[in-house]
């Protein structure tokens, strides 16, 4: 699937929480094909941005920042500027962060041309807010994977809880709906589902369920 007359783009949209990144993950793995996190990349962006103390409203720092980052995937393992960040940015504070600076047109733009380079060399599953929307249009296959708030909110919790976080179940909740809202009001490329993308509402689906159910239409070939 990955020579270069067979490209193929898989597009995963959804809300915060919804489990895209495990989904399009283990979905990639089973087509051996590259698996692209793009909320990782803004999530990095985010906790550069904080790390260094730039304000997002100061657009001649934070320019002048992107064009000082790096951002790569090296074995599925988020890298910033040549460190593996993937453990510092999974929590509350990058999640509002990634979803404040992903609103910034140069933040956008930087890792879009980033997004849309990967795609265009290789075949790959990338999961995101608006890769079926913006990033990749035409891509051959859309999936919108959704959940109730309750339930992601559930869901974030518990990974949380395995890494040590200290949030309660209503701090964790509250910031998904937060994230929904921004995500979803934002001007520039809001969260939606694209046209021809096919819903997925994992609510009540086990994560291999969801697995199989998106393997099976891409191997029949229908989006």
């Amino acid at each position: 699937m990955s020579s270069s007359d067979s490209v193929i783009r898989i597009a995963i949209d959804g809300p915060s929480g919804a489990g895209k990144s495990t989904i399009a993950k283990a979905v990639a793995a089973k087509l051996g094909v590259e698996y692209v996190d793009t909320g990782a990349m803004y999530r990095a962006v985010g906790y550069k941005m904080k790390r260094e103390g730039i304000d997002p409203r100061d657009g001649k720092r934070l320019e002048a920042a992107l064009a000082d980052t790096d951002i790569d995937f090296q074995n599925g393992v988020i890298c910033l500027d040549g460190e593996d960040v993937s453990g510092r940015i999974r929590t509350p504070e990058i999640s509002e962060a990634a979803s404040v600076y992903s609103a910034i047109p140069a933040v956008r733009e930087k890792l879009v041309r980033a997004q849309r380079e990967i795609g265009h060399r290789r075949s790959v599953v990338m999961d995101g807010r608006d890769i079926g929307t913006n990033v990749f249009p035409d891509a051959q296959f859309k999936f919108y994977l959704t959940a109730d708030a309750e339930e992601r909110a559930r869901r974030r919790f518990l990974e949380l809880q395995e890494k040590g976080g200290t949030e309660t179940m209503e701090q964790v909740l509250e910031d998904i709906r937060q994230r929904d809202y921004n995500d979803t009001h934002r001007e520039l490329n809001p969260l939606r589902k694209a046209e021809d993308a096919i819903e997925v509402d994992s609510t009540d689906m086990s994560p291999q369920e969801v697995i199989d159910a998106i393997y099976r239409r891409i191997k029949d070939g229908k989006n």
